[in-house]
Order: structure tokens, then C-alpha cells, then sequence
């Protein structure tokens, strides 16, 4: 089939899809005499001759290749469609993983900090009931202190005796 004929088929017929598809008027106009006519061109279709089957087989191979490369495309572009929805699915997944080792470890910090933060507040309240009783501790002290000096006065007079 790849003889003179078969190259002039395929220089008539691109075997592109979309060249197909762009150019609709490709059919030959006798194989579709309605849309040809004028009202008075009736007795002049007749006289027109049919499609011989070397033709039809020909344009029967154009439309099997152009469908086997459509079928193609839908193909990969369905492979490119099954691979980037499982990427998408596996980075979620990484995703997710990641999100629950960081709130984990978030959760970890949250109970530490809790945990000092308690111990701190434990501490303090500790320290404030301490110095309650330190009020007394320096009034005794500011008592003693005055006590100390009165001594000191009474011993310096008794040492400049004359």
C-alpha cells in the first residue's frame, strides 16, 4: 500500500488530529452532495463519480491512524493524570506525617513548659509564705539594732571617763 498512490493519499490527508479537526472541509464534496447543492444543480450530481474503494480505504486508514494517535494521547495524558494525583496523594500522606511528628512534639513542649511553669509558681508560693514570717524577723531585728546601739552609746561614755 505505500506506493505512489499511498504518498499522494497522505499529502491529501494530514495525518495530525488537530489538522484534522481545524479542517473540516478535507472531505471530498461529492461524498456529501447536500450540502453542495443549489436548487438548480440537481441533473449535474449525477454525472460526478463515486468514491472508488482504493479512496475510502485510504481515508479509513487516515481516520484508524488519527484515532490510534487520539487513543494515544488520551493514554498518556491519563498516565500524567494518575501519576501527578499520586504525588499529590503521597506528598499528603508526608505531609500528614510531618504535621503529626510536629504536633507531638509541640504537645511534648507544651506539657514541659506546663510542667516548669507549675514548678515555678510551686516555688514562689513557697517563697512568699517564707517571707510572711520575715516581717516579724525584721521588726526583731530593728529592736535589736536599736538595742546594739544604746549599748554602743553606754560603753563609749563609760570609755571617755576623764
Amino acid at each position: 500500500m505505500e506506493e505512489d498512490g499511498g504518498e499522494r493519499a497522505q499529502r491529501r490527508h494530514p495525518t495530525s488530529s488537530e489538522t484534522l479537526i481545524s479542517e473540516p472541509h478535507l472531505d471530498p464534496p461529492y461524498t456529501c452532495p447536500e450540502t453542495t447543492l443549489h436548487p438548480g444543480e440537481e441533473d449535474r450530481t449525477e454525472s460526478k463519480p463515486e468514491l472508488n474503494q482504493t479512496e475510502i480505504f485510504r481515508t479509513l486508514e487516515v481516520v484508524e491512524r488519527d484515532s490510534l494517535a487520539i487513543a494515544d494521547s488520551f493514554t498518556t495524558l491519563f498516565a500524567s493524570l494518575r501519576l501527578a494525583l499520586s504525588e499529590v496523594t503521597s506528598n499528603s500522606v508526608d505531609h500528614m506525617h510531618c504535621f503529626s511528628e510536629a504536633a507531638g512534639r509541640l504537645q511534648e513542649s507544651v506539657l514541659d513548659s506546663a510542667t516548669k511553669g507549675n514548678r515555678y509558681i510551686n516555688s514562689s508560693l513557697r517563697l512568699n509564705e517564707e517571707m510572711k514570717g520575715i516581717d516579724s524577723l525584721a521588726l526583731q531585728l530593728k529592736i535589736l539594732r536599736r538595742n546594739v546601739d544604746a549599748l554602743d552609746s553606754g560603753v563609749n561614755k563609760l570609755l571617755r571617763l576623764p
